[in-house]
């Protein structure tokens, strides 16, 4: 007992560290094996929703874009206000240049991202049609 007294902070880290673990994948597996559950995963998305990773990471981009695309707009419109705001001093207009060259970033990433999904989406389909 005078050992665990003296380590305990030890022995609540490494339980804490790899409790998860046990957690995670160990106690699942047990439940599975105990109650029989088949190892087949259904589709979380439902048969309505994308079959395959490619449409599903299009679909997610979409989403991204809705909200991305307003929000690119704003920060535009707030750098000319920063712009019109700096009236010539020049750490402001650092500033605003800076604001500037984030949302072209920021609308740069976004756009690339639906450009690269819909590339990887047409090349998944062609070789799907192909075989």
């Amino acid at each position: 007992m005078k050992i665990l007294k003296e380590n305990k902070y030890r022995i609540l880290k490494i339980v804490s560290k790899y409790g998860f673990v046990f957690v995670l994948f160990v106690l699942p597996i047990i439940y599975a094996g105990a109650t029989g559950i088949s190892g087949s995963i259904a589709n979380p998305l439902g048969t309505t929703g994308p079959q395959d990773i490619p449409s599903f990471i299009k679909k997610i981009l979409d989403v991204v874009l809705v909200i991305g695309v307003p929000i690119v707009t704003l920060a535009i419109i707030y750098t000319g206000f920063l712009f019109v705001k700096a009236q010539g001093k020049p750490e402001e207009l650092t500033k605003a240049k800076q604001t500037l060259l984030y949302s072209i970033i920021g609308a740069a990433l976004l756009l690339g991202s639906f450009v690269i999904s819909s590339a990887i989406k047409g090349t998944v389909d062609e070789i799907i049609s192909n075989q």
